[in-house]
């Protein structure tokens, strides 16, 4: 993107994704955005990047995105490959900030989605093993806005990592019991060895307790509070309810179209 007058060129790659989506529209509102999709990530992002920094005298921020719980000994392939990129960042660009968002809720998240999906179907929530697993939610707009704060700050962010883990923890049989079944008409979570609506890797990520470390940097760290995810967050969901978003409403929680979609 590009701040009018300033010559400064600010690139997001992967600006057609879940988090990139959010973060265009924030950055949108104060530059002129230039964006480059998954695919052209895949192909044309280290051509594209040397262009943009021999064009615009070199890179003066860097952020990358992982991801909490990277490490290379997981048992996830994607939280390995996560690590290992990390390590990649850090040893060309030790001044990279590297951001690690909990799993991100919104209205087009890969975890309550497919739950409220699969229980408006089948009337009932699968769970990885006995839904134990804690982890920190955290609202996809709020990990935007850390993204946005550490690009505006005085450099402080530099060469640091964040661990952004929403307010609260929950296991995941809270997580159920909190959203889908509050929206839902009540539907019932039900522990099983190996849910449907997730691949192997999603399993593996999802078996371990995925928090905040007690010394990290994090949204304070930022000038952010992260919101909880109940209430707007979350209101997406009424969009599953079988018969309709105001099925099962009293007249005062009637919604319109527009207030869900």
């Amino acid at each position: 993107m590009m701040l009018s007058g300033s010559g400064i060129v600010a690139t997001v790659f992967g600006a057609t994704g879940f988090l990139g989506r959010y973060l265009v529209q924030q950055l949108g509102r104060e530059y002129e955005t230039r964006n480059y999709s998954f695919e052209e990530v895949n192909h044309h992002m280290a051509e594209q990047l040397a262009i943009i920094a021999k064009e615009h005298g070199g890179i003066m921020r860097y952020i990358h995105v992982s991801c909490l719980g990277a490490s290379p000994s997981s048992p996830s392939r994607m939280l390995r490959t996560k690590a290992a990129a990390e390590e990649a960042i850090s040893r060309e660009l030790p001044e990279a900030t590297v951001m690690r968002p909990a799993v991100m809720l919104g209205t087009e998240d890969r975890i309550l989605n497919p739950w409220a999906h699969f229980a408006k179907k089948y009337s009932f929530l699968p769970l990885i093993g006995d839904g134990s697993t804690k982890f920190q939610p955290v609202y996809v707009v709020d990990v935007a806005s850390a993204i946005i704060a550490a690009l505006k700050d005085d450099g402080t962010s530099m060469g640091k990592v964040y661990e952004l883990g929403g307010p609260e923890i929950y296991t995941m049989h809270e997580l159920a019991i909190a959203t889908p079944r509050e929206l839902l008409l009540k539907k019932v979570p039900f522990p099983m060895p190996v849910p449907t609506i997730f691949n192997l890797d999603q399993i593996e990520a999802l078996s371990t307790d995925t928090l905040v470390s007690e010394n990290a940097l994090t949204f304070e760290d930022l000038g952010i509070v992260p919101r909880k995810i109940k209430g707007y967050p979350i209101e997406f969901l009424i969009q599953y309810r079988k018969g309709g978003p105001n099925y099962g409403s009293t007249v005062s929680e009637k919604v319109t179209p527009n207030q869900w979609s």
